[in-house]
């Protein structure tokens, strides 16, 4: 069996839940130093397939073998102590402990009855080092950023010798730059006979990462590919099985009007002198790096974070919003970067979603009409095309309902501006192509939309005109027929003019 042999084996994996064959007869092999990319959409199988090979789910059929031994993990810890370790999207690192803790929880090194703090250290600090970070071991977890969190987080799986890294959506929270960082980290673990299962939705990276490709639909492997070099067409057509013409919209022409005037934006330790306008109509694109300073702006916009200097008019109308609730009664929405924290309230129903900032239209007297929130929530369920039923909890929904459950909460409200912080983030390709589309309508009737995104291929594919920022400095706006991803990078790094 070659390399497949000293790997990860996988023979005719299937998984039933309740009314759902999740898995049926999945193969894959995993050898040391290769890196598989696992695509999919959403519920096409990936999480299942994932899950049994870290021991959280035992299959219903079929066999693994790990370095050509059986493997037949009974929980995450069976996985772990064999060599196979998942780093989840969102990591599971204590952030009240230290990095030197979390990377030893539950293995901390002891003098008597004490923790040994020293070794603690040095140990933590021989495993950052092979990741390639410069972390103190003492740093409280809370105080690192998501890329280096994800860092901690291998090294902790270095620490318990892995030899199969399973990365869910590793980039999704990430920059450019810092995904840069984390594709060099892989490759120098694959020079160490390391093997990759790397899940994504981000189809533009899987040529720079993958060895090879397997893509799974309804649970069932529909395609694979000994390259990662796959024109993006062909797997999207292998994950939606349809040909998908165009991915991104034409935005419409926008129309004369000032909607949005900003100038001369600022807020201490943020952004600084930033100036536009939106009219009405137009898909405004803000790029730069990660610190640019994007999502503080869209946050100072939206009253969250208020500006400290500068002026913003609202359709001719001065604006100084202090709170979000003076943003949403002006007509300004912000869609955010992370729905679960400060988009959703994930323990309530589809339904108490939607009907949060229509609280008032809703009621009769002190208590709310259940007849009319239903109405509502049908409405822009069927407009949005939400899968879901309305008293579902709206922590079971995929990624890419979360966010249309977001937007079915602003826009029976009618904004004037809506701001898109990633918009499509941990979102799957035709969840994306359905965004997208409602993007390009919202500006179709009339409303000014801004959108920030980390993926370029996303921002140049979908705006009029793009606001790059760098350092917290407005460096350059381009209009469509200018963009490209060689200009805004420029502009990203701090080569503009500020205009």
């Amino acid at each position: 069996m070659g390399d497949e042999g000293r790997g990860l084996v996988c023979r005719g994996l299937t998984k039933r839940f309740p009314g759902l064959v999740a898995l049926e007869v999945v193969d894959l092999d995993v050898a040391p130093g290769r890196v598989v990319v696992l695509l999919g959409e959403n519920g096409a199988g990936k999480s299942t397939l994932a899950r049994i090979i870290s021991g959280i789910h035992a299959p219903d059929e079929g066999y693994m073998r790990l370095g050509g031994a059986e493997f037949e993990p009974g929980s995450p810890r069976d996985a772990i102590d064999a060599g196979i370790a998942m780093i989840h999207q969102e990591t599971n690192l204590l952030s009240q402990l230290s990095v030197g803790e979390n990377i030893f929880l539950g293995r901390l090194p002891l003098r008597g009855a004490l923790v040994d703090y020293v070794a603690l250290a040095a140990s933590a600090k021989r495993y950052l080092e092979q990741v390639g970070v410069d972390i103190d071991p003492s740093t409280k977890v809370e105080r690192l950023s998501v890329a280096a969190r994800q860092h901690v987080e291998i090294a902790k799986a270095l620490s318990q010798d892995a030899r199969v890294l399973i990365l869910d959506e590793p980039t999704a929270a990430l920059g450019e730059e810092e995904a840069d960082r984390l594709f060099g980290l892989i490759d120098e673990l694959r020079r160490k006979d390391v093997g990759f299962l790397y899940i994504s939705h981000r189809l533009g990276e899987v040529r720079r990462v993958g060895d090879s490709i397997v893509v799974l639909r309804d649970g069932r492997r529909v395609a694979d590919w000994d390259t990662g070099d796959v024109p993006v067409e062909r797997l999207v057509e292998a994950m939606v099985g349809r040909s998908v013409e165009q991915v991104y919209p034409d935005p419409p022409r926008p129309r004369e009007q000032a909607l949005l005037r900003v100038e001369g934006l600022g807020r201490a330790g943020a952004f600084r002198d930033v100036g536009f306008v939106l009219r009405r109509g137009e898909i405004l694109g803000i790029a730069g790096l990660a610190g640019a300073g994007r999502t503080e702006l869209a946050r100072a916009l939206f009253g969250a974070e208020p500006a400290e200097s500068g002026s913003i008019r609202l359709d001719g109308e001065a604006f100084a919003p202090r709170t979000p609730a003076h943003a949403v009664g002006a007509g300004l929405v912000l869609v955010p970067e992370d729905r679960k924290e400060q988009g959703l309230v994930l323990g309530l129903s589809v339904e108490d979603n939607v009907a949060l900032p229509s609280l008032a239209e809703l009621a009769e007297g002190p208590a709310l009409r259940p007849s009319a929130v239903r109405r509502l929530t049908a409405e822009w369920t069927e407009k949005l095309r939400i899968r879901g039923r309305p008293e579902q909890p709206v922590r079971t929904l995929s990624g890419g309902n979360q966010q249309k459950v977001v937007l079915a909460k602003w826009l029976p409200r009618k904004p004037k501006v809506v701001i898109f912080d990633e918009p499509t983030r941990g979102v799957d390709v035709g969840a994306k192509a359905a965004i997208y589309k409602l993007i390009t309508s919202l500006a179709a009737d009339g409303t000014g939309v801004i959108v920030i995104s980390s993926e370029l291929p996303e921002v140049l594919g979908l705006a009029n005109r793009v606001l790059v920022l760098s350092e917290g400095r407005q460096t350059g706006i381009l209009e469509r027929s200018e963009m490209s991803e060689k200009k805004v990078m420029s502009l990203a790094v701090g080569h503009g003019t500020g205009a």
